[in-house]
């Protein structure tokens, strides 16, 4: 099995530019007026020490390595992945140093959350999923975690980008209903679990005490596992229990902030730009064969990079767009192996999403120099899934490749960025997430004069953080 590699952090929006602010700017809607040069005004610099407390909403997706095994020689692999809503509550503290050793305005603190969750896995069906038996019906749910992180980031006057991990905990459920002959027996498990997380985000001031804030956390609440005896046979159970969180959230501040209002930035105009991240899928599948039918979870995760190209309408703090972006990938999922998963009888399921794209339109609010966005539209992309299967030692492959299409949902923000002064106004940074669901396809052979029909839906979960250099110079501060 493949480790788990943490990815997606938000790595290149660090400092998001410095501004200057002319005093005939402070009066006037600058949106829709070319840049022009004034005498400047420095304004003093936004300050992030203090307490605060917030509210967040998001969805969860839980990626969780999982095995059944027997003592009469059969065992099958695959993935829960309990999905769902979630939404809390957050309380921290910052301190902001001026000048730490060299690096500008770094910003240290510590924060709390805790979380109601509706994330449930209940289609999960192994051991053959034969009507009447014989089957393994596994349900994985989580109703609520909470986490006590620290946090360090980097500001540039009211945008703060930073790194955050600590302690993860939360409530874990997994029952097992298995049916044997036409009789069903269960067990289950169930308790608050400890582990660990790790995430980043991007924060911006919204207005007066209050900042907008959009953030992933890696959530890992160790291993699960169990034995039990049905029909005088062992059964063996374990799952890595691992989440992945994406959500949203608005923080009320205690002091701190900026004495002096930010001039709106200029978005108009043409963009172009690149952008590294990472995406993990949730393709509910099935495989029937005669009388079988296992229903089971692939999620192939990895690595993505690509570039972006948009244009952008300006009315006061309205922002609208439209944004197309190609992506390479190097998502995969070898977890898979079903029908018994022993030398006599065996399925190994391989996925992969090699590129993807999208054409979508956003529309935002210009909020002084950041943009907080939502973006939607048109997606589409190459998904490959190849099974080997093997049955009284005779083999068989095949693989099935198509270019399928949907549609993609999401949100994000985007600020002036210039890392150590080594970028000029024309560049930004974006944080974003993306939902892309690309469809059910269903695909049928036969081996061993057995029919055979494999069905996988297809959803992404992405998160990436790129620059973009704008053709039309965004009007910024300098701090």
């Amino acid at each position: 099995m493949r480790k788990h590699s943490i990815r997606g952090l938000g790595l290149l929006p660090v400092l998001t530019g410095a501004v200057l602010i002319s005093a005939p700017a402070l009066g006037a809607d600058l949106a829709a007026r070319p840049y022009t040069k004034a005498p400047p005004m420095m304004v003093q610099a936004y300050n992030w020490t203090g307490f605060y407390l917030g509210v967040n909403a998001g969805v969860g997706l839980g990626r969780s390595p999982a095995q059944l095994a027997t003592t009469a020689g059969t065992f099958e692999t695959t993935r829960l992945s309990p999905f769902g809503a979630i939404g809390g509550a957050q309380v921290g503290y910052n301190w902001q140093t001026s000048n730490f050793m060299g690096f500008g305005n770094v910003v240290f603190g510590i924060e709390a959350d805790i979380q109601a969750a509706g994330l449930k896995d209940d289609r999960t069906c192994i051991l053959l999923c034969v009507a009447g038996g014989p089957s393994a019906t596994i349900e994985n749910k989580i109703d609520w975690f909470g986490t006590v992180r620290g946090r360090v980031g980097l500001a540039t006057g009211s945008v703060l980008t930073y790194f955050t991990g600590g302690l993860a905990y939360g409530s874990v459920k997994t029952n097992i209903t298995e049916t044997v002959a036409g009789t069903a027996t269960g067990i289950g498990m169930s308790g608050t679990r400890t582990g660990w997380t790790i995430g980043s985000g991007v924060e911006a001031a919204l207005g007066g005490n209050w900042t907008g804030k959009i953030e992933y956390l890696y959530v890992d609440l160790g291993k699960q596992d169990a034995t039990y005896v049905l029909t005088g046979v062992g059964h063996a159970y374990t799952s890595d229990i691992r989440q992945h969180i994406f959500r949203a959230g608005v923080n009320y501040r205690f002091g701190g902030g900026l004495n002096a209002p930010e001039p709106v930035a200029n978005w108009n105009g043409l963009y172009l730009g690149a952008n590294i991240g990472s995406a993990t899928a949730r393709n509910e599948s099935s495989l029937q064969a005669g009388l079988v039918t296992e229903r089971f979870n692939l999620s192939p995760d990895g690595y993505i990079g690509g570039l972006q190209m948009g244009y952008n309408w300006q009315a006061a703090n309205w922002v609208w767009g439209l944004e197309t972006d190609i992506q390479g990938s190097t998502q995969r999922e070898n977890r898979g192996c079903l029908l018994s998963c022993s030398p006599a009888a065996f399925a190994l399921m391989n996925q992969q999403m090699q590129w993807f794209g999208t054409v979508r339109g956003r529309v935002g609010y210009a909020v002084g120099q950041s943009l907080f966005y939502a973006t939607g539209g048109f997606a589409y992309g190459d998904v490959k899934t190849g099974i080997s299967e093997g049955l009284g030692g005779v083999p068989f492959n095949i693989e099935f490749s198509k270019v399928r299409t949907g549609y993609a949902v999401g949100g994000g923000i985007e600020t002036p960025f210039d890392i150590f002064g080594l970028f000029g106004k024309n560049w930004t940074s974006k944080t974003e997430y993306l939902y892309v669901d690309l469809g059910k396809s269903s695909n049928s052979y036969a081996f061993n004069g057995v029919a055979h029909t494999f069905e996988t839906k297809v959803q992404e979960h992405i998160f990436r953080t790129g620059l973009n250099y704008h053709f039309n110079t965004p009007i910024s501060a300098r701090y």
